[in-house]
């Protein structure tokens, strides 16, 4: 019988614990450790469509990129975590998060993201120290592609990730050495620079951020969070699947992003009412 430990034993073997930022929260977040595990299913967010897929589909156990807990609280209904959590609980579903462990680990989100978007000859930027296995850790990544001008790129990288559109600043450079970095990422646009980078792929960009790129020569793409981290479902199902092939593994089909783009031709729905 597998059960929860068993799944969060092995997912740290490959993003434990000693990677995360000190601040985040990863692991167990709420249920059994011994509880039997025999479907479990796979999204980026512990956010409602998640909750009720995993409890449609019959599963034990929830495993997401982000946490569903960010802050110790009280667990009530008067807020949506009270909410997610006391509905995980009560349908017997347990909750495990590999966040920033899972962002700088071998083979995760960042190199998910890498792989994503075609890079070559990958590599990790300001490694923090090497896994088990001596394979270098750290949060970003930056690799080779041919050399095309940013306009091409930029359709690659909206091909490739599925996004409704791209934020972006043109340096004016041919893309050729390309960073990456899931999620809020755009801190490390100094470090970017200083590797050799011409092109930053991230999100969650700020306005004056993307001042700074510009005064600095460096093409910043804004992605978005969720597309930009997405990739690493698949490959956190595909790993699950091979580890435990006794147990039904599924990629969430209803995630997707809260954020939206207007174009003017949009219908809304009676929940969408604008003033």
């Amino acid at each position: 019988m597998t059960t929860v430990a068993d799944i969060l034993q092995y997912i740290e073997t490959f993003a434990p614990q000693y990677m995360k930022e000190g601040w985040d929260h990863v692991g167990l977040n709420c249920g059994h450790m011994d509880a039997p595990v025999t479907r479990i299913l796979v999204a980026l967010d512990p956010f409602d469509e998640a909750l009720q897929e995993a409890k449609a589909m019959g599963a034990e156990l929830l495993v997401t990129h982000h946490a569903l807990i960010w802050k110790p609280d009280f667990v009530t209904d008067g807020d949506a975590q009270g909410r997610r959590t006391l509905f995980l609980i009560e349908n017997g579903i347990a909750h495990i998060n590999a966040h920033t462990n899972l962002d700088k680990a071998p083979g995760g989100v960042n190199d998910a993201l890498a792989a994503k978007l075609g890079l070559k000859d990958v590599r990790v930027l300001s490694p923090e120290g090497t896994d088990s296995a001596g394979n270098p850790y750290g949060l970003l990544r930056a690799g080779q592609t041919q050399t095309v001008t940013l306009r091409a790129f930029l359709e690659t990288v909206r091909t490739a990730l599925g996004c409704d559109g791209l934020r972006y600043v043109n340096s004016g450079k041919p893309v050729r050495t390309v960073a990456v970095g899931g999620g809020a990422c755009a801190d490390e646009m100094r470090q970017v620079l200083a590797s050799g980078c011409d092109t930053f792929v991230t999100a969650d960009v700020k306005y004056n951020q993307f001042r700074d790129a510009a005064d600095w020569g460096l093409n910043l793409i804004d992605a978005g969070h969720f597309f930009t981290e997405r990739p690493v479902c698949q490959v956190l199902a595909e790993k699950l699947q091979g580890a435990f092939p006794e147990i039904s593994v599924k990629i969430s089909q209803n995630q997707q992003d809260c954020m939206k783009f207007y174009s003017g031709s949009v219908d809304f729905s009676l929940g969408d009412m604008l003033e």
